[in-house]
């Protein structure tokens, strides 16, 4: 991770006082020096660079900072006094802190304030990814927007998409990512948010908070550092959002079901590819409302960009527009074809919420293409706790009742999905599991020994399962079927 300081150099006297740390210079090298980017991998440095020395499990960047230095970082933000200073270079700034993952936040927040614009923070279990390009996608249709990319949503990905702000930008679009508690108050305290968005509760992260409204507690965070006067946008389908009604945060709802919600979808039809909806919003009813992609979870990513479009001003062809304009995320929905093979590749992460919302997709091509069999390989979901068999098992029950056609599962967990199936009226001959997750090219020779010209395949699974080298290997192998 490295990034171009675009709203002007920051000196090492800065860096300082932004982090409270205690700023050391070496050879020709003074308090003036100007750092124009920053970097947190030694690897990617550039000439100019501010390298942050951060700690971690497997390799900690203190020990690579003269290497860093050797790049051409100009200074380096550290935890620790290096044993001998003079030797890791002959000009260099050492800026030395407590936190090194802290102090980069501080210096985003300090830094961002170099630029007026607006901030718009989303979170939540399931969607953050989609909703934020939704959002994006609409809100650049009027503004110059900076968003989020990849998975620089924690607390090293997110102040360096803050540190890679353009003069020219309006509004930053920002995606935030946690597992409990405490960090979405950090990220919010960073951004600063106008508008905070939550997209939902679900069960992730149940391992480390124990209950959804612990989940929900942590997500509400949000509102922790947003700006006075700053808006929550909420939805009115989850009990746990909508208790929220009331409170003194005076949220804005988008909703499929319930009444009460200001952006309401209703008449939710389904077509080639794309998902159309009629929206009840300030007291009236506007028809045919397009978005390229299907599923229900697309209906509420479009809702969120609608309110937010409309919080901002924007008229309806402009928001329209940029609905149609959205694209998926890599190994989020992308939908294409494998030779004769239709591939759902959903291999970024999954949730039992996203898990179903994934499926339906799945049955929904199916139906489009006059009945296709419908093939789902599912790998493990992490970070479910005590009740990981038992969700995955609920998985199993789904699965039955939507009648897949063939079910392949991918891991330990995920075997509970397999026996579950069955249980509940798969037929056995249609199953097929894979446990050892260092040998998913198995999988991979399970699908080619099954896959038929027209089949429809969802592959979905945990981020850990790296369920996409399995396409990869159905796309390196499908030939041997000719």
């Amino acid at each position: 991770m490295s990034v171009e300081l675009k709203l002007g150099a920051i000196s090492a006297a800065d860096l300082s006082l932004f982090t409270r740390g205690k700023l050391l210079c070496y050879g020709n090298y003074n308090e003036k020096t100007s750092v124009t980017g920053c970097s947190i991998d030694s690897r990617e440095v550039e000439s100019g660079d501010l390298f942050v020395a951060i700690p971690g499990e497997r390799a900690d960047g203190h020990d690579y900072i003269k290497g860093a230095i050797e790049r051409g970082a100009v200074a380096v933000l550290a935890e620790k006094m290096p044993e001998s200073p003079k030797s890791l270079g002959k000009n260099y700034c050492l800026i030395l802190v407590e936190n090194t993952v802290r102090a980069l936040g501080d210096i985003a927040n300090e830094y961002k304030k170099r630029l007026v614009h607006k901030c718009i923070a989303v979170t939540g279990s399931v969607g953050k990814t989609t909703t934020k390009e939704f959002i994006a996608s609409v809100l650049s249709e009027r503004f110059k927007v900076h968003k989020t990319v990849g998975n620089y949503n924690n607390e090293l990905g997110l102040p360096l998409t803050l540190l890679a702000l353009e003069p020219d930008t309006q509004i930053a679009v920002l995606e935030m990512g946690m597992s409990g508690f405490g960090e979405i108050e950090r990220l919010s305290k960073i951004a600063e948010p106008d508008v905070g968005i939550i997209t939902n509760i679900g069960s992730s992260h149940m391992e480390n908070l124990g209950s959804r409204e612990n989940i929900c507690s942590a997500k509400m965070e949000i509102v922790l550092g947003m700006k006075s006067g700053g808006e929550l946008v909420l939805c009115a389908d989850e009990p746990l959002l909508f208790l929220l009604h009331r409170s003194d945060y005076n949220p804005t709802y988008v909703s499929v079901y319930n009444r009460a919600a200001e952006f309401r979808a209703v008449n939710i039809r389904y077509g080639q590819m794309k998902t159309t909806f009629d929206l009840l919003y300030n007291r009236r009813a506007l028809t045919n409302i397009e978005v390229p992609a299907l599923g229900l979870h697309n209906v509420y990513s479009a809702l969120f960009a609608y309110a937010v479009g409309a919080k901002f001003g924007m008229k309806d062809e402009d928001i329209r527009r940029g609905l149609l304009k959205y694209k998926a995320v890599e190994m989020r929905q992308n939908i294409y074809n494998i030779g004769d093979i239709t591939v759902i590749d959903d291999c970024y992460n999954a949730s039992p919420e996203s898990m179903r919302a994934a499926i339906d997709v799945l049955c929904e091509l199916s139906r489009q293409k006059g009945g296709a069999r419908k093939v789902a390989l599912l790998g493990d979901m992490r970070e479910l706790g005590a009740d990981t068999r038992l969700i995955h098992e609920q998985l199993g029950v789904y699965v039955a009742q939507k009648q897949i056609d063939c079910l392949f599962t991918y891991g330990v967990a995920a075997e509970n999905i397999a026996h579950s199936a069955i249980k509940n009226g798969l037929r056995a001959e249609n199953v097929y599991a894979n446990v050892d997750v260092t040998n998913p090219l198995l999988s991979g020779e399970m699908l080619l020994e099954v896959l038929q010209p027209g089949d429809i395949l969802l592959v979905k699974a945990s981020r850990a399962m790296a369920a996409e080298k399995i396409i990869n290997y159905i796309k390196e192998n499908m030939t041997r079927q000719d």
